[in-house]
């Protein structure tokens, strides 16, 4: 009998701790529900105000009464008609990721009344009772979060207002629009699209062995280097391509949001395949532009037009306007690229800096396409077929003699570093200008790089104290990059981690060895310079420069796509804590005093930077959401739910 009380009395504990665990998730639940229902409900009025304006601003103008689709093209237009037309279009995209996020929203409510459904009854079969069946009856059926149907509301006005004002009353191109993509997994792609896949890999593969046998068989010229460096930047563009398709495909698997990081169109964006098969496609191109320089003597075509075919259709491939071949992919990365190089007049996004980041890694390619073109500019003899074999005395494209070398390698530094400074006039956060410090070591690397190899052609006295400041700073450039590689772009080495030792408290992947191997092989490459400096100066073989960098520029384009996975995992987990799963589209714009209100807001007991760990939840079910009104949307009705107002809602 003692044993049978003990027993039950462990129950009864258990089983009352169960239930205030259950009674304290039910409550962040809610909570969380109500905060994002007010979110959403704020956002449609604001959006729905916005749309009336320009509405109105259009009947003014034109003197209609409805909405109607303009068939003149754009650029025919006058600036006010641009301007409404402009809003139109951002309007267009803003109600469709407001349903998207209404979609998301109406998900969470079905997934956690199952999760409770599913758990109560694992309960109760466990412990043979019925308890757990009439808390959920008592507690969760009744909970606000559950028996909320304003998000079923919001939906069908969202829907609504797309089709009646913004598609003309056509609701089929309106729910086209709104459609909601596969949540949680990756977008279908066409058999065809796979048969491609395989295609240009395999062609691939068996042709780059075609060009290294050919090329032991025929190239008998005195001076390969011309060749290699010219079709060395091809190369790495298309492995860069590659590797970005597997870090796409490894985002996904992990569940890190991607799309979401890069703002892309959760509706339609490239797959993993898809980076496939634009790389296997540029590599079967670059294997024949390199195998018709190798046979160029049998088909007596000089050999240096065939790189400009080459590249030339690659530029076609990125620039072509026709809406074919990825058209909105290729017309995202151009947009992308723009603001990159145009970085300090506007603000800087993820993608502006993650793509610079990327170019950082491949300043190979943009070395090798100055040597390009001074290579045809100066040194090109087009009376020889084998003119890119050819041993020519003037070597001046390949040295820093003429300063433009230098320059061109320090672009991508400069426009990380003009971003950095972009971002902390923006937010005045002081990272940011220690974050420029690790680029501007880079122009000094290079300056000092140009001076050592400058000297030493002409035999000065002060080489080696332009070799040893070279040296100096680049280890201080490795250091710098180094730890903020680490401790900033992966965040690592976090002093809670707790279990995951030097890493961080919540990693994504699952193994902690690819942590551990990635923070080795981040600590090699980036010092790697010390074989380059040391097999360079030393002068062991010829060539040894072209030599080096040949086979490191393939390593540093790893070592930027090992760091891609853990970049953007970190981005993820600070999305989470953020609770962000879709663009936030603002139409209307902010000024000054509305930017200093949200910092305000974001400051608050209950802001976004306190939510994201060890939050003491309020046991309460009575939380006010009201938020003060911003000055752009003065027209727009306060927002305010409290969960007490949905469950009289409910009962009435």
């Amino acid at each position: 009998d003692t044993d049978e009380d003990t027993v039950k009395r462990c129950f009864a504990t258990f089983e009352e701790k169960f239930f205030q665990t259950c009674e304290k998730e039910l409550a962040k639940i809610n909570i969380f529900y109500s905060e994002k229902l007010a979110e959403a409900q704020r956002r449609f009025t604001t959006l729905r105000t916005e749309l009336q304006s320009t509405l109105d601003a259009q009947k003014e103008a034109s003197g209609a009464s409805t909405l109607q689709r303009r068939r003149k093209p754009v650029f025919h237009l006058s600036h006010e008609e641009r301007v409404q037309h402009r809003n139109i279009r951002d309007l267009k995209l803003a109600f469709s990721e407001l349903y998207l996020s209404l979609i998301l929203l109406q998900n969470y409510q079905n997934l956690n009344f199952t999760g409770f459904r599913k758990i109560l009854k694992k309960h109760d079969k466990n412990l043979e009772t019925a308890r757990g069946a009439e808390w959920r009856v008592a507690e969760v059926e009744v909970a606000p979060f559950y028996t909320c149907k304003k998000i079923n509301q919001l939906i069908s006005e969202t829907e609504e207002v797309v089709t009646n004002e913004l598609e003309d009353g056509d609701r089929q191109k309106a729910m086209k629009r709104l459609r909601v993509p596969p949540l949680g997994a990756a977008q279908p792609v066409p058999a065809w699209t796979t048969f491609r896949v395989g295609l240009f890999c395999g062609l691939f593969i068996a042709l780059n062995v075609t060009v290294i046998l050919s090329g032991v068989a025929f190239i008998d010229g005195p001076n390969v280097w011309p060749l290699v460096r010219i079709y060395r930047g091809g190369f790495l563009l298309i492995e860069f391509l590659f590797l970005l398709g597997i870090n796409t495909y490894g985002w996904r698997q992990a569940g890190v949001n991607h799309v979401l990081i890069f703002e892309l169109n959760p509706r339609s964006n490239l797959s993993h395949q898809h980076l496939f098969e634009i790389a296997g496609f540029l590599g079967v191109l670059w294997c024949l532009s390199l195998l018709a320089c190798i046979y160029g003597k049998f088909t007596y075509i000089p050999m240096q037009v065939n790189p400009l075919i080459l590249y030339g259709f690659m530029l076609l491939f990125l620039i072509n306007p026709t809406k074919t071949l990825y058209y909105k992919s290729r017309f995202w990365l151009l947009k992308l690229l723009f603001r990159v190089f145009t970085a300090p007049f506007h603000k800087v996004g993820f993608a502006d800096f993650w793509l610079a980041d990327q170019l950082n890694s491949l300043v190979v390619i943009l070395m090798d396409l100055e040597y390009m073109i001074c290579f045809y500019s100066f040194e090109v003899q087009w009376d020889d077929n084998a003119g890119l074999l050819a041993d020519t005395d003037n070597q001046i494209c390949n040295s820093y003699s003429y300063g433009v070398r230098a320059v061109v390698q320090c672009i991508p530094a400069w426009l990380r570093f003009i971003q950095c400074l972009r971002r902390y006039r923006d937010n005045k956060r002081a990272f940011h200008l220690v974050n420029a410090g690790k680029y501007s070591t880079t122009f000094f690397v290079v300056t000092f790089a140009a001076l050592y190899s400058t000297h030493k052609a002409k035999n000065h006295s002060d080489t080696q104290v332009f070799f040893y400041l070279w040296i100096i700073f680049c280890f201080i450039s490795s250091c710098y990059t180094l730890i903020w590689d680490l401790k900033m772009d992966w965040g690592l080495f976090d002093k809670n981690a707790g279990e995951n030792t030097f890493l961080r408290e919540g990693i994504v992947y699952p193994q902690k060895a690819y942590y551990y191997c990635a923070i080795v092989e981040d600590v090699i490459l980036r010092f790697a310079w010390t074989i380059q400096i040391s097999l360079t100066s030393m002068q062991i073989f010829p060539y040894a420069a072209d030599i080096i960098s040949t086979v490191f520029a393939p390593l540093e384009v790893f070592r930027r796509f090992v760091w891609n996975f853990f970049r953007l995992e970190n981005e993820h987990l600070n999305n989470c804590g953020e609770f962000r799963a879709v663009r936030d589209i603002s139409v209307a714009p902010l000024n000054a005093d509305d930017l200093t209100l949200l910092d305000q807001m974001m400051d608050q007991e209950d802001g976004v930077r306190n939510r994201r760990k060890n939050k003491q939840w309020k046991r309460s079910l009575s939380v006010s959401l009201r938020r003060p009104r911003l000055a752009s949307q003065s027209k727009a009705s306060d927002t305010k739910v409290l969960i007490e107002d949905l469950a009289n809602e409910v009962n009435t």
